[in-house]
This record gives C-alpha cells, structure tokens and sequence, in this order.
C-alpha cells in the first residue's frame, strides 16, 4: 500500500487542524445553515434545504476527526469532536427553538420531515458516498471542495434540524429516529474517509491505522442492525401496498369499484400486524365486514402473513349544477365582433333555443310552484306568510 511522504502528509494535517478549528466562522455558519434548513423542512421546500447544506461546515471537524484517529493524533481528534460537538448542540437546540416559534403539531409535519424519522440501511450507504467524495476531495486538489462539503451537510444538517423539531412538540420517538440517522450518517462518513485517507496513503503507521479502523467497524456494525430491520419493514410494507391495491382493482371487483384508496398505514408493533385503510366511498355504497373479510383473506394468501385490516372510511357526495333543474344547461362564449354580434341579435331564436328556454322557464315554474301548492293543501295564505 503506497505511503505519501512526511511532508505531503505534514502539510495536509496542517490544513485539516486549521479546517477544525472551533471559531467565529463555523458558528455563523452552522446558525445560518440550521436556521435555513429548519425553515426549508417546515415549508416542505427541497430547493431551500439544499440551500442550507451547500453552507453547511460540518464536514470541516468530521474530517478532522476521522484523519485524527487515523494518523493516532489526539489534539486532532479532540479538535474535530468538540467542533462537532458544539455544532452539533447547537444545531438541535436552535432547531427545538424554532420549532417551538412555529407550533406545528406532529401531525402536520411535512413529509421531508418525517422521511428523516425512519432512517434505513439505504441511508448507511449514503452516508459511505458522502464521506467517500469528502475524504477523496481533500487529497485531490482538483475537486471542489463546496462539493464534497454538499454531499456531506446532505446526510447531518437536515437530521440534526428534525431532532429538534419533534422535540418542541415533545415527540421523542420522531426525535429519536432522527439521532439514529445523523449517528448513522455520523459514523459513515468517518469510516469513509478513513478507508480513502488510507487508499490514498496519509497514515503514518500501519498499527495506528489498523486500529482506527477496526474501531469504526465495531462502532458501526451495532447500528446495522436496527437499520436492516428498518429495511426490511420498508421493503415489505411497499410490497403490502402494492398488493393491497392489486387486490383492491383487480380482484374484488365489487369493493374495488366502491372505494378509492387514499393512504395505507402500518403498525408492525402489533401482532398481527394492523394496516390502516383510509378510503372514500359512496353513501350508498357501503362497506361490509363480509367485504372486509374477503380482501383480508387475499391479503394474508398473497403475503404469507397474517395482517388484520382496519378500514377507515370516507363517505363523498357528488354534486352537480344539474341537480337544481334536472338537467344541464350549457353555456357557450363566442368571441365574435360588435357589428356581427348586431347583426346576430336581428335573427330569430333556432328551435333549438326555443325549446331550451321553454323547458328551462317549466322547469323553473314547476320548481317555484311546487312549495306554494303545498302551502296552500295546509291551509296556509301564500301572500300572508309571504309578508310576514
């Protein structure tokens, strides 16, 4: 494994001590990139959160960190955790803050947010890619750095800013998920630019290096845990829904043309586990527990699981400009010229006018009249009630 020279490996520790250094410009920074995020996740707004990780300088300590451990410099490594550290505390607390400002219940929480909530194996790889473009960029002058400082603020600040969130509403479960995506991106990132660190040859002893390594592996890999099954809930839960609507449009003809499914649910905490139907329906057309039942056992055969479905019915009406008359009276808007519009007025009506406006006017008639003859079979004086 090819090593760089001391003084190559001398100048780029240098640069990394001074990029981890905890000053005035990581902490403007860090304030405006959370402040940025923050606001981006509440508004739902992609375009405005990655906005905030292209300012976002936590990449900067991270890097500090895991050069640290590699090369076995404790001032280093000290350097870049108390800079995480510190930017860290106080991206979730600024987050909290904000949070608390806006009062957003939890159950309005935007989608970008809540996607942070559930983290998975996927998002382990991402981190990996992140750390890797971060730690490749550094030894290769060539590269951007503000790419790899991106690629990096993708997978911390917008984690660190939905740990806070949650908290102002008091949801520690969502804030919880939240940490364990930015642990998770956390831990990736330093591995990866430590593998490139060393693919690139800035170690100084192989000892030391060894070390680092094996310490991130084992700091890792008890977290692959929670996030497989994470995986593997989001696998099946995607299969579930795809089922449940093949079922629904193809199978039970008769509940398929009844209902329309808006969202589906999961709680795999229960046993077995309960899905959550939200559909819309006609009034007239009910649901059955029969019905309910039939897709229930589909389900349960297709799946090779048991599920016990819960529909959540929503009852719609349509309702039409037709229902006042009975019918439709179109209307159509000809753009023709003041003279030809003249000359237009002089023609006699078409028949077809004729009797539009003749079965409208009984129409009309017959819906004024019908209230009056029923005044009148009471006993009641029309004109008297009429000026009272």
């Amino acid at each position: 494994m090819p090593k760089v020279d001391q003084q190559t490996l001398a100048v780029l520790s240098q640069e990394i001590s001074g990029d981890s250094k905890l000053n005035l410009n990581f902490i403007f920074l860090s304030v405006a990139s959370c402040i940025i995020a923050t606001c981006g996740l509440l508004l739902n707004s992609p375009a405005v959160i990655i906005g905030a990780m292209i300012v976002a300088p936590l990449m900067l300590p991270l890097r500090g960190l895991a050069f640290g451990a590699m090369k076995g410099d404790l001032f280093l490594f000290r350097r870049g955790a108390t800079t995480l550290v510190v930017g860290t505390l106080l991206s979730v607390v600024l987050s909290t803050v904000i949070g608390a400002i806006a009062a957003i219940p939890l159950t309005e929480f935007s989608p970008e947010i809540l996607a942070r909530t559930q983290p998975n194996l996927l998002d382990l790889v991402i981190a990996l890619a992140a750390g890797a473009v971060g730690g490749f960029a550094k030894v290769r002058p060539k590269i951007s750095d503000a790419i790899a400082g991106t690629a990096i603020s993708v997978a911390l600040m917008p984690p660190l800013c939905v740990v806070g969130l949650p908290l102002s509403q008091g949801a520690v479960f969502s804030a919880r998920g939240a940490f364990l995506l930015y642990t998770t991106n956390l831990l990736g990132i330093t591995l990866a630019c430590i593998l490139v660190f060393i693919w690139e040859g800035y170690y100084v002893e192989k000892i030391r290096m060894a070390r680092a390594l094996t310490y991130t592996v084992f700091l890792t890999l008890p977290i692959v845990i929670p996030l497989s099954i994470s995986l593997g809930q989001m696998l099946r839960q995607t299969r579930l829904q795809s089922t449940l609507r093949s079922i629904l449009l193809t199978r039970t003809i008769t509940v398929g043309q009844q209902v329309e499914l808006v969202d589906t649910t999961i709680n795999w905490n229960t046993s077995p586990p309960r899905v959550y139907l939200r559909v819309r329906a006609r009034p007239e057309a009910p649901l059955t527990p029969k019905q309910v039942f039939e897709v229930e056992r589909l389900v349960t055969r297709e799946m090779q699981q048991d599920f016990l479905l819960v529909f959540r019915v929503e009852s719609f009406q349509e309702i039409r400009s037709a229902d006042l008359f009975g019918y439709r009276i179109p209307y159509r808007q000809i753009q023709v010229d003041p003279e030809r519009r003249r000359e237009q007025s002089r023609e006699p009506l078409s028949p077809e006018t004729l009797e539009s406006m003749t079965q409208t006017l009984w129409q009309f008639n017959r819906f004024w009249r019908d209230p009056m003859q029923r005044r009148v079979q009471q006993g009641r004086d029309p004109a008297r009630d009429t000026s009272d």
